[in-house]
């Protein structure tokens, strides 16, 4: 039987071109890290340019501010290489000129009409994925770069704090309703001893999909639900899912493969909480209140992702720990915690006030726009760092905080004096 052999040059010939890449893994990967890692092959078959893959085929956007100081994200492209000065006028669109390694890169003109030089927030994603868990020790001097790149937290020896006590949380169920209408919680884990989704094989998948009909069948003697296939669902059922079909990133880094087979989703009978099983992650829970109770919200994700952990443990198969990152899934910017806190908002003045990405920034939170005028989406900016009960708290804190400085602005005042310190 002959023995499979993957037939690629040297290093340096097989080495990206990461000159349009505004990812994290494209502003940190050079030559030498590319090189040290690339004889490196995890168990399952994951090599490092399974890494890099997401990257490579999304090169990323960035965060800048628009003339109204809110936050728009834009594509990066090839763009001339004339040396014409920071801004050119083509299309009547103002081009914002970034070089890097001697080359210019231009903004979409789909993307914005008019940005500000000096404004660049940084890359908005990772540009990266695990294959598996081990790829977070085989690849640890790229990954954990990345991790405190994105996270803005060092990876240290020390275990990363975890706190699911929701009782330990203040306030998040309070929130203004004039303002906050929408609040999702959402939780995502990888369990032990199989491939991540852009890795895993057909059978891997299968039996995963075996694992949560078990795991929630305990749950439902507690919590009434059903579990769904996806390719059992009418298209009424996806729409009330908000069930897309796959998106072309996710066709070419393999996490569609066989789309949409051993892909499900369990929803509880009060509605309060839904499992998807094998989509971007193993499991993802998510549980949404049109009250915008957070405290709810988390309380719910507390109870039963505890219950599901033990349930995972019970089958032998527990979610993926590691020491010095916490709960790990494919994604290194979901790694610690694997926690997303978002809230929508009404906001009028806020979004155009001069300071807000500077408050944004010392909230530790993100607001993006939605098609919704005036309805932004607040969030955590990261998972890694804090406790599940700190990264809620620092939600709460921060939307009640941008609720405060709206309420200023409308009645005519400044919001100087509520401006935080640096969390």
């Amino acid at each position: 039987m002959s023995q499979f052999h993957l037939k690629r040059g040297s290093p340096e010939e097989e080495f990206p071109d990461l000159g349009q890449n505004s990812t994290w893994m494209g502003q940190i990967l050079t030559p030498a890290m590319y090189r040290r890692q690339f004889n490196r092959c995890t168990q399952s078959g994951v090599i490092f340019d399974d890494v890099i893959r997401l990257g490579l085929e999304e090169p990323g956007d960035v965060r800048l501010l628009s003339e109204d100081y809110t936050t728009i994200k834009i594509q990066l492209i090839r763009g001339s290489h004339r040396h014409s000065g920071n801004r050119n006028l083509t299309m009547n669109i103002r081009f914002w000129f970034i070089w890097k390694e001697c080359q210019c890169w231009s903004v979409t003109a789909q993307s914005v009409t008019s940005v500000y030089e000096g404004h660049w927030l940084g890359p908005v994603s990772v540009g990266c994925v695990a294959g598996d868990a081990q790829s977070y020790i085989l690849f640890c001097d790229f990954f954990d770069q990345v991790i405190e790149a994105y996270h803005k937290h060092k990876v240290t020896s020390q275990t990363p704090e975890s706190d699911f006590n929701f009782d330990n949380l203040k306030g998040g169920d309070d929130l203004d309703r004039s303002y906050a209408v929408h609040c999702e919680v959402s939780a995502v884990r990888g369990v032990e001893d199989f491939c991540f989704p852009t890795h895993c094989s057909r059978g891997e998948r299968r039996q995963l999909l075996t694992l949560a009909r078990r795991a929630l069948q305990w749950l439902e003697e507690e919590m009434p639900g059903r579990l769904l296939l996806l390719e059992e669902l009418s298209q009424e059922q996806q729409r009330e899912l908000n069930l897309d079909s796959p998106s072309p990133t996710q066709l070419r880094i393999g996490v569609a493969r066989d789309w949409p087979d051993a892909r499900a989703v369990w929803v509880s009978k009060n509605g309060s909480l839904v499992i998807w099983v094998n989509m971007d992650d193993h499991l993802k829970l998510v549980s949404t209140r049109n009250d915008a109770n957070i405290a709810e919200a988390f309380k719910c994700i507390c109870i039963n992702l505890q219950k599901l952990e033990n349930y995972y443990r019970e089958l032998r198969h527990p979610f993926i720990w590691k020491l010095q990152l916490g709960w790990v899934t494919s994604s290194p910017a979901h790694v610690g915690t694997g926690l997303k806190v978002s809230v929508h908002l009404k906001l009028q003045h806020l979004p155009k006030h001069k300071r807000l990405q500077d408050v944004l920034k010392r909230l530790r939170i993100h607001m993006d726009s939605t098609e919704s005028p005036a309805l932004y989406h607040v969030s955590n900016a990261t998972t890694f760092g804090l406790s599940e009960v700190g990264l809620t708290q620092l939600v709460v804190d921060g939307v009640k905080l941008l609720i405060a400085m709206e309420k200023r602005l409308e009645d005519g005042r400044d919001i100087d004096n509520l401006i935080p310190t640096q969390k």
